[in-house]
């Protein structure tokens, strides 16, 4: 009896003696299972089936449950190699005065047995403590207002003591694996071997400069909303590259120049750090770049999702610029005449006014353009300019200027390539008279596209346009859009009673051959609104919760790289001191090598986001969000809070480090 409590009284011991190495580790475990709960809790909760945008809102939640799953099951080996590596000594002492791998093998087991079963039994307790909270902040973000009865998640549990069940088995197994292919002699020494003087490696250095510099060249370049979500992850994939092999191959040349200045090296405060990091840089540059990209994506998931939900009103004014529009395809007959009347005596009928009337017909073509002539894209063309045309009617009853336009002259409009004093179409030559600097119906197209152009022609011109493509499944559209005063609820009675009068005049007119259409569709403000808040809700939730996830993992790298440090640094400090070296010199040693280790990855996200701005702005748009001055200051304060909060881990870590050497 006391032989089989032998094992797990020793692995209980071993985990207090090492509690400053296991404390963070099983917070660590305790905090991703709990959060791991409530995403699940969340995801499979039945009220987001009556919640309105719920099934966005399962998607995006689920998304997040795959990410923290495999940020989880990474970050934990990352945490687990670096207790063993700081235990090896303590095992092959063990192994020295006579206990065998298999004895070793069976307290490990305790160890990692208790560790699993206090990380998932305290992380479910605190994930079903805070699930409640965590939905009910979830409903304020969307404008949810339907209270959600409390549930235990059967999933949740499943699926929680699945993932962290699976992660310590690997873990074990991995240890298992580490101690039955080591030798005694390797293992009393492994906890203090450290890096040889690494060489300058200018190839990798120099690829790292060319990564970093293509993925920010893609960055500031790309002017298009839809090429710019395709080339975000390669310009992600390029920075990653060019961040580690920086770190890593650059960093050490770097160091190397600052040990030739011999103004700059032979000084207490820049000898120690200089000469220390030069020898640990292969582990401690893979440090710091992880720190740099964790602290990188915290930023830019962070400040984007405020920005989307603050931005949300603007988003909806930018889709939708007036609160109802109807959309008319290839109207014909005296269907506009019919139509606007239905929709002004519903309008009407539901006690409300219809104000800012736009009403205009418009033909939308994707175009391919050589210098200044424009011909309709072909199928297998990805390369296109979006391109509207206009009657100089419709833009005079639209904008009430006068055209003033003749045979073969033209208004223009370009957004992006700048365009000479003509354009031809369909081999055509029209004249520019006057260039136009901005159109309200416009707006929306222009955000969402590269290349854009508007072009109004005479209602002749216009006519043998039509006729050019009638072959051709492009047809004009007929736009009438107005906003109307009044409550939520009145303005979605509105709508509907719009939807409902269109509908039966669309059929009357049928019926009695007065006019004709292809499609009608009919959009508004209010009854998106919703929709939007759940996206932007839900995004912003998820950027929340993987930042969290994303900051744990900073300052837990962090703290165990201080730890590792500071106790490979203690004796050679106390060499130091032997030597002739004042406390008050080691202090200002230690602090300038700390201030390296923490603010170099912090000052190198900053540079990645600064990059970045001009492309996430542009992906923003595929959002309809334009407000630009917004992003800026929700990145702003997303870096001044992040950097408050980084300060305060970095006095904490300072001193946790100075305690070791001193």
């Amino acid at each position: 009896m006391r032989k089989t409590a032998f094992y797990p009284r020793l692995a209980a011991q071993n985990i207090r003696r090492n509690k400053q190495f296991y404390f963070p580790f099983l917070l660590t475990c305790i905090t991703t299972t709990a959060l791991f709960y409530i995403l699940c809790f969340l995801t499979f909760n039945q009220g987001m089936n009556v919640m309105y945008g719920g099934s966005i809102l399962q998607s995006l939640l689920g998304l997040g449950c795959v990410v923290i799953a495999l940020f989880s099951t990474v970050f934990l080996f990352y945490t687990n190699s670096f207790l063993m590596k700081r235990r090896q000594k303590e095992l092959g002492l063990y192994n020295i005065l006579g206990m065998g791998k298999s004895h070793i093998i069976r307290f490990l087991f305790f160890e990692t047995l208790f560790s699993f079963l206090i990380s998932l039994l305290l992380g479910l307790a605190l994930g079903i403590l805070f699930s409640k909270l965590m939905l009910l902040l979830l409903c304020r973000l969307v404008s949810f207002g339907v209270p959600f009865g409390f549930e235990l998640s059967t999933q949740g549990l499943i699926y929680s003591s699945a993932l962290f069940s699976g992660i310590f088995l690997l873990i074990l197994l991995s240890n298992f694996l580490r101690i039955q292919l080591s030798k005694p002699i390797e293992l009393l020494q492994g906890g203090n071997v450290g890096e040889r003087e690494p060489k300058t490696k200018w190839l990798p250095a120099i690829l790292g400069l060319l990564s970093l510099a293509g993925g920010y060249w893609l960055a500031l370049t790309t002017e298009d909303p839809v090429q710019a979500m395709a080339l975000f992850f390669v310009a992600v994939l390029l920075v990653i590259i060019g961040t580690y092999l920086l770190f890593t191959a650059s960093s050490i040349a770097i160091l190397k120049g600052l040990k030739g200045r011999a103004g700059y090296y032979y000084k207490t405060r820049h000898f120690i750090p200089v000469s220390g990091m030069i020898y640990r840089m292969k582990q401690n540059a893979v440090g710091l770049a992880n720190i740099c990209i964790l602290v990188t994506m915290v930023l830019v998931m962070v400040s984007g999702t405020i920005c989307l939900y603050l931005g949300a009103e603007d988003s909806l004014s930018t889709r939708f610029p007036r609160e109802i529009t109807l959309s008319v395809g290839n109207p014909t007959g005296n269907a506009r005449q019919v139509l606007t009347e239905a929709a002004g005596q519903a309008v009407a009928g539901s006690g409300l006014e219809m104000e800012n009337i736009q009403d205009y017909l418009s033909l939308g073509l994707y175009c391919t353009r050589q210098g200044d002539a424009f011909t309709i894209l072909n199928p297998n063309e990805s390369d296109f300019i979006y391109t509207v045309f206009l009657s100089a009617s419709e833009y005079e009853g639209l904008s009430g200027q006068s055209a003033s336009l003749t045979a073969g002259e033209a208004l223009g409009l370009v957004n992006m390539q700048p365009l000479g004093e003509s354009f031809s179409f369909l081999n055509k030559e029209y004249k520019i008279v006057r260039r136009l600097q901005d159109f309200s119906a416009t707006r929306q197209v222009s955000l969402a596209t590269r290349d854009f152009c508007l072009f109004v022609v005479t209602d002749q011109a216009f006519a043998e346009i039509l006729d050019d493509i009638s072959e051709r499944r492009d047809s004009p559209v007929w736009h009438l859009a107005f906003d109307i005063e009044g409550s939520p609820e009145q303005k979605l009675a509105c709508r509907q009673a719009v939807d409902d009068a269109i509908a039966k005049a669309l059929n009357q007119g049928a019926e009695h051959n007065s006019g004709s259409y292809d499609y009608a569709r009919i959009e508004s403000r209010e009854s998106n609104r919703q929709e939007t808040y759940a996206l932007y809700g839900g995004f912003l939730f998820l950027g929340l919760f993987l930042g969290l996830v994303f900051l744990i993992a900073t300052v837990l790298i962090i703290y165990y790289k201080q730890l590792s440090e500071g106790y490979e640094d203690k004796e050679r400090f106390e060499i130091m001191q032997k030597v002739g070296l004042s406390r008050r010199e080691i202090k200002q040693a230690i602090h300038s090598q700390i201030l390296i280790v923490f603010f170099l990855p912090l000052a190198m996200a900053v540079i990645h986001i600064a990059f970045a701005f001009k492309m996430i702005t542009k992906l923003l748009l595929l959002l309809n969000l334009s407000n630009t001055a917004l992003f800026a200051y929700c990145t702003l304060g997303t870096i001044a809070l992040f950097a408050l909060i980084y300060g305060l881990v970095y006095i904490l870590t300072a001193r946790v480090y100075y305690k070791l050497v001193s």
